[in-house]
């Protein structure tokens, strides 16, 4: 039997090549039209020339369902000029208005503005820097929109107007409104033409070039997500708008991508969705089209050094894909393991998550000039961080899986990363984990980790609002997946198994909020959870269990002495529960207790012929939201100030060594 997926495949192939020969290549200098239409049957030349603009129509004769709403549909000519370093576009696209009111406008994310200046809001919370890559010197880039127009040829470049809906800050231009000349009702659709250029950026947070390597990610005219009623628990219908920020990711529309790309002939390109047909040459060109739907971004990258390598993989849960790999020549001799940590990925995640719906999966590795292209996801095409040395460690691996990952958390479960990142970032990080231990056995050091988060921030939070990107990255990739694990913790891997695959199947190829999330815990669990999620989701708390007295005294005689020890522990921040404790006597003998951890504070005591030497509660250190740990352990007998001072010690002893480990 052909897989559903397949059958979408073929036949969009089909249709694609049979319309090939009616799409005029709109970008050529010499071409008089910028058609991207077909028509049915082969037009001649002259009729090609003279088509009017109106948005193709892709559709196979006997179509399989959409897995998406579709909503928008995005048919893209560009061209990359090397000489000047720009991009030149034409896009055709339309828009379902999915709500009930007429809408009025239509909002663009334009993403390079957001490299523009030192004064855009991006740069300004950045400080020029994303994660460790600072933007090369006088590495500006930009994006022109120079042309808007209906399907009727009626201009509207001049209702153009950029807004600032976050901070007001006028000199950033990343996001724009256009003002349309009628009302979209319900249910309608709209097209619209645009043409624009990108001077491309060196190459810088996520996107530009560097050498003779092009990294085009948020590259074009992206329009912003609608949201009726209801859709993410919203009250009202309307647009959700947010600036390009430092530390803000992305959230659009699924749709169908149709794009031509041009670059010089020497070039070769990946790119989100699979080539319809071969690449062709062309004036000293070389055109590449690609084509992908149920898919909500498009990127692509370029260079005539990649080092190609490409294998067929199939897995319960994967019913077919072709890996491909963009190898820097650093990496050219890393293809099996590029291509080893990709299939434990996919197979891994295919069981666990759900069928993986595409027919290819693209894996870039910039130079090492290019690492801030690096590390990023986009639908069927990740990136590898830049090729540094031919000898990695298991950042390699560690790297590609997260970066699959989020073609569920991001690609099919497509979460707002601009107000809720953690529901992407920590639930990739938490299934990397996962496959990091099941495969190379390598675990996290969770101890590391919970001691790490010195200002824990609430999860639910737009992300330019966290203090610093350390405070974002430790909080919504680092406390978001502990988060996870802690609940994996009460109710065992066997049910978070159920809760994270009854989640991934559920919301695949909706935008689901964090409450979506607590919904299918309690459901899956029977339980609720909602004292948890208000510590530690929706509020900042972390735990923090601490030993606070011992106090030993001798029950017995000195001939038949019998030792009464007291122990009063105490939760300090956060609700906890199942906290193990270890009490140790003088002679040797340990006794293991559990905690509850109900009313917050517990007093044992314990009888025995030799006195009580220490005790420590988490002494395996499971509690994996707990950040302070230097209050675990009391020696008995010891006074208060040094008992600080010897805890700190050991405290900062184990967690250097826990750190040493950490990725």
């Amino acid at each position: 039997m052909v897989p559903p997926r397949a059958k979408v495949f073929l036949s969009s192939l089909l249709a694609l090549g049979l319309l090939a020969g009616t799409m005029p290549i709109f970008l050529n200098p010499g071409s008089s039209a910028s058609v991207l239409a077909p028509n049915a049957g082969k037009p001649s030349a002259s009729a090609v020339e003279k088509a009017p603009l109106s948005p193709p129509k892709v559709q196979p004769d006997t179509p399989a369902p959409a897995l998406s709403d579709r909503l928008v549909e995005y048919h893209m000519d560009v061209r990359y000029e090397p000489e000047e370093n720009k991009l030149k576009g034409k896009q055709t696209l339309t828009w379902t208005h999915p709500g009930k009111k007429s809408v009025n406008e239509l909002y663009f994310h334009l993403y390079p503005n957001a490299f523009a200046s030192d004064e855009t809001t991006f740069m300004k919370e950045s400080g020029g820097r994303l994660r460790s890559d600072p933007m090369p010197d006088d590495g500006y880039g930009s994006m022109t929109i120079t042309s808007v127009k209906t399907t009727e040829g009626l201009a509207l470049t001049h209702r153009l107007q950029f807004v600032q809906p976050d901070d007001g800050n006028i000199k950033d231009h990343s996001l724009a409104k256009l003002r349309l000349p009628k009302p979209i009702k319900s249910g309608e659709s709209v097209t619209i033409h645009l043409e624009f250029e990108v001077e491309l950026p060196k190459i810088f947070a996520r996107m530009g070039t560097t050498e003779n390597f092009i990294m085009a990610g948020q590259w074009f005219p992206k329009l912003s997500v609608y949201e009726p009623a209801g859709l993410r628990g919203r009250a009202e219908e309307g647009w959700n708008l947010h600036q390009y920020h430092g530390n803000s990711e992305f959230y659009s529309n699924f749709g169908i991508y149709s794009v031509r790309i041009r670059v010089p002939e020497n070039y070769i390109v990946a790119a989100t969705g699979f080539p319809t047909k071969p690449a062709q040459k062309s004036n000293g060109e070389k055109i590449y089209q690609f084509y992908a739907d149920d898919v909500h971004d498009f990127a692509w990258s370029a260079s005539p050094n990649f080092v190609t390598a490409e294998e067929a993989f199939s897995a319960p849960g994967v019913p077919g894909v072709r890996i491909k790999l963009y190898l820097d020549p650093a990496h050219k001799d890393l293809k099996d393991r590029y291509f080893d940590a990709a299939k434990s990925a996919l197979a891994s995640f295919g069981k666990w998550y759900g069928t993986y719906p595409y027919s290819t999966l693209s894996i870039v590795v910039p130079p090492e000039s290019g690492n801030g292209a690096g590390g990023m996801e986009y639908p069927t095409l990740v990136t590898a961080f830049g090729a540094k040395n031919d000898s990695p460690g298991y950042e390699l691996e560690r790297t590609v899986i997260h970066e699959i990952a989020h073609q569920y958390f991001y690609g099919m479960i497509a979460s707002n990363e601009f107000e809720e990142a953690w529901l992407d970032e920590a639930f990739a990080t938490y299934a990397e984990e996962r496959v990091m231990e099941k495969e190379y056995g390598i675990t996290s050091n969770t101890a590391a980790q919970g001691a790490s988060i010195t200002s824990p921030a609430p999860l639910k939070m737009e992300s330019w609002k966290y203090s610093s990107h350390e405070n974002y990255a430790l909080n919504v990739y680092t406390r978001g997946k502990l988060v996870l694990q802690g609940i994996e913790r009460q109710v065992g891997p066997q049910m978070m198994g159920k809760i994270m695959h009854t989640y991934a199947q559920k919301y695949r190829f909706k935008h689901p909020t964090t409450s979506d999330f607590q919904k299918v815990v309690e459901q899956v669990s029977k339980t609720s959870w909602q004292s948890y999620f208000d510590q530690y989701v929706y509020g900042s708390q972390m735990a923090d269990v601490a030993i606070d007295v011992i106090k030993t005294k001798n029950k017995g005689t000195s001939d038949q002495p019998r030792y009464e020890s007291t122990v009063k522990i105490t939760s300090k921040d956060g609700d906890i529960t199942d906290v193990p404790i270890v009490f140790a006597f003088e002679d040797g003998k340990t006794v293991e207790r559990t905690w509850s951890g109900k009313d917050g504070k517990v007093t044992y005591t314990l009888e025995y012929s030799t006195p009580l030497a220490w005790a420590m509660v988490d002494p395996k250190y499971s509690i994996v939201l707990e950040n302070r740990h230097i209050n675990n352990y009391m020696k008995a007998g010891m006074d208060p100030k040094v008992v600080t001072r010897w805890n700190l010690s050991i405290t900062k002893l184990v967690e250097t060594l826990f750190g040493s480990l950490s990725w």
